[in-house]
């Protein structure tokens, strides 16, 4: 963890500082549903922004399933912005809104190489009970993919392991 002292704009959302873990499921039309483990992690470096990492496993047999890095920004109050990676050969940035329980992000770009899937659009919800001290985040994810609209594609549950 990065013993930098928080950057003044972040003050608003250090409570997602730290690790988060869970369970999720997820499913889309073109797959077989699946139940996964997660552990999400926000940390920071002294800079305005929020640095993201995500990674899980298949809840059965434990296999790696996907990961994804980015940064997350608060360009004004109750706005936030986000550059994600994969390594599936696609990247997003979204956009959206901070409000009392929600994070809500909508894709402006989806971005893939010539080999990846394609993907038009994603939004994504994480919701939580308080800002005050969180203990428990869960989330939804859509995407419109492989020339399906939008439809709903993971959910998850996850609990702070660690605080930033």
């Amino acid at each position: 963890m990065d013993t930098s002292p928080l950057h003044s704009d972040l003050a608003p959302v250090a409570w997602l500082l730290g690790t988060w873990s869970g369970v999720g499921r997820g499913e889309y039309p073109t797959i077989d549903t699946f139940t996964y483990e997660e552990t999400i992690t926000f940390a920071h470096v002294g800079k305005p922004f929020l640095s993201y990492a995500q990674r899980t496993r298949h809840a059965v047999d434990g296999r790696a399933l996907h990961s994804e890095s980015g940064f997350w920004r608060f360009p004004r109050p109750g706005r936030v912005e986000v550059v994600l990676a994969h390594p599936t050969g696609i990247v997003e940035v979204l956009e959206g809104t901070i409000e009392p329980g929600l994070i809500s992000l909508r894709s402006t770009t989806v971005a893939e190489t010539n080999t990846a899937k394609s993907v038009a659009a994603t939004e994504r919800l994480f919701m939580f009970p308080t800002e005050a001290a969180p203990t428990s985040l869960s989330y939804r994810v859509a995407m419109a993919a492989v020339g399906l609209p939008l439809t709903h594609h993971l959910s998850a549950s996850l609990e702070r392991q660690t605080s930033g």
